[in-house]
Parts: C-alpha cells; structure tokens; sequence
C-alpha cells in the first residue's frame, strides 16, 4: 500500500534522484506547483510519468487551482479564472447568478485539469475573512458571509465534480480570522466557541453536509485558543477530532496543509507524525527539497483503515465527465460575470 503522504517535486520533469525516491517510498500521490507547469502536452506527459513511476493509474495528482492569484496553470495556455471574491460580488447583486456562475467556473477549470491528467483541486476557500485579517486569505475568500460562502463553494465544488476533479475544502475549520500569513508565521485566534461555531465553521459544515460527491479538506495552521491553545489545528486531536469531525461532520479525506510552512516549527518528520497521530489521513509536503521529503517519508505509515475506505469512496466517485461545451459556457460566464467585472476594470 501507499504513504500517507502527498509530495511536491522539482521541475516539469522528474529527475532520476525523484524517481529513485518515489520507487523506494511509494507517496499516495503528488502536488504541482508553476514550477512542475510549462504547456499543456509537457504537463500532460509529466501526470502520466508521475503515476507510472508509481505504478497506479488513480495516484492522485493535486495542484492548487482556485482562480485568481493562487492558479498554477494560466495564460497564455489556460484560461485567468477570476478570484473567487468576485462571485460574492456577483451574489450581492443576483444570488442566483453568482451560483450559476460559480459552478460554471468549476467546470471550467475542472476541463482543463482533467485533460491535464490532474484529478484533485485545492480548491474552493470557505475561509469567511474578517477585517483586519491578514491579506492571505483576502478575495481568495468569495465572501464575508458564512451563508453566501457556503453556496458559492457548493456550486463551485458541484462544478469541479462534474468534470470527473475532487474538490479540496480549505482551510478547515477556518483561516479567516488569522492576523498573520501561516506560510511566514502561527497564526493564533482567540475567538469564543459560539462564534466559531456560528461564522468560520458554518460554511465547512454546510458543504461537508451535502450529498454528492465527497470532497476532501486541508487543515489550517491556525491555533484556535478556545479549543486547543497550544496546538494548530493541523497538530491538535482536540480541533480534528471535535470541531472538524464532530461539529462541522467532515468525515471525508483529511489532508494537512504544506508541512514546510512557517506556521509550523520542529524536523519535517516530526510534524508529519504530529499531524497523523491528530487525526489526518494524510500530509502534505510541498518545496520538492530531497532530504525534508526522505524525513516525510520515513514519519509516514502506509495508508490503511479509516483512511483507505475515505480515499476509495473520494476516488471511486470521481466518474466520467458530463458532456459539456466549454466555448458555450465560457460565454455564459462572461455574461453573468459582466456587471461585477465592469466595476473592477
């Protein structure tokens, strides 16, 4: 069987140093960045060669395509998706639009991940950002309403679905109160239970509540004072075990955010066993470095239990895309997306 790790890799290519790792630890699957993008055919050759090199054709393989400025595949060989904020925008004025609208831009970029050979989507944000958050989050966020990010996200994750791609939920169980970038630092927030409860984990629950296609989620690096104040959520059994699974009711695939960011401290190894033991399925390595990624490996047991029944019922709804015209619904897109795309000109 696999680890229970995702790893990141160096170029658009792997070099015979990656391959001879991949060969001796077996990862669950692999995350792209725009370093590992050129054009679409070198793109789909390098998916193909990653799940050769493991020797599974539904390895999955990850990239973080959200739209906006957190896309790696772009222009001039893929379409600007726009950042999620603007369908809050959008719904503001024509709620229903802005979920025609959003699931439309799902579908789009779940075509175009799919014919990439990419099958997972970090993306849609649920995160509900407050003032004076740190811009991390900002209009990665589609809006400042738990209510309308939940529909939003839903419609977005119903679109990825469609095109045959599993939606990732981040950053459960919210990042949007955090006054530092977790990529530089640990965020710490100290808001009551009641408000969690009510504003940064509604949108998780609504959308881990649907029926459909189970989505995976990605753990914040954020220290949650009120649950566990010593422990980011990535770390902590407390915030896994009663805020992700018992109150919002995630019981799909848990994955943690990147184990090389800054938010966390201590060898890579260690976190990737903290983060395990506090009840993620998997983890998530990211930088491509050689030697973190032998420490990641060697911290991470191969996948099995819980764990093995979550990622075959996440992969094995992933079906065959529905007919789908994407010249006609780019259009449309545009159209719906004309009165909020006028003002931000």
């Amino acid at each position: 069987m696999p680890k229970a790790f995702i790893t990141g890799l160096g170029g658009t290519r792997l070099t015979p140093a990656e391959r001879a790792f991949i060969a001796a630890h077996d990862p669950l699957g692999f995350i792209l960045f725009a370093r590992n993008v050129s054009e679409p055919e070198p793109l789909r050759l390098l998916t193909a060669e990653l799940r050769d090199a493991v020797g599974r054709a539904d390895a999955p393989v990850l990239v973080d395509q959200e739209g906006g400025r957190v896309a790696r595949l772009g222009p001039p060989c893929w379409r600007a998706s726009p950042p999620a904020a603007l369908f809050g925008r959008l719904a503001r004025i024509d709620g229903d639009a802005a979920i025609r609208a959003a699931y439309l831009d799902g579908r789009l970029i779940g075509a175009e991940l799919r014919a990439a050979g990419i099958t997972v989507d970090g993306a849609p944000v649920l995160d509900v950002p407050i003032p004076g958050a740190d811009p991390v989050i900002g209009d990665r966020a589609f809006d400042d309403d738990p209510g309308r990010v939940a529909a939003l996200g839903a419609a977005f994750c119903d679109g990825l679905a469609a095109a045959g791609i599993v939606p990732v939920l981040k950053h459960i169980p919210g990042h949007g109160r955090a006054r530092v970038d977790s990529h530089r630092a640990l965020p710490r927030v100290g808001a009551d239970r009641a408000t969690l409860h009510a504003h940064d984990f509604a949108p998780f629950k609504a959308v881990a509540g649907r029926a459909g296609p189970e989505p995976w989620a990605m753990t914040a690096h954020v220290v949650y004072a009120a649950l566990d104040a010593d422990r980011p959520a990535t770390l902590s059994p407390v915030v896994i075990g009663e805020a992700v699974r018992a109150t919002i009711g995630f019981a799909g695939v848990l994955i943690s955010d990147d184990l090389s960011m800054g938010a966390l401290s201590g060898p890579v190894g260690t976190r990737a066993a903290a983060a395990l033991d506090a009840g993620c399925d998997l983890v998530l390595h990211c930088n491509g470095n050689l030697a973190e990624m032998g420490e990641v490996a060697a911290a991470c047991p191969a996948v099995a239990g819980e764990t093995a029944a979550r990622l075959s019922r996440s992969i094995g709804a992933v079906g065959t895309p529905s007919s789908f015209d994407a010249a006609a619904a780019g259009a449309e897109l545009e159209r719906l997306l004309a009165p909020v795309l006028q003002g931000a000109r």
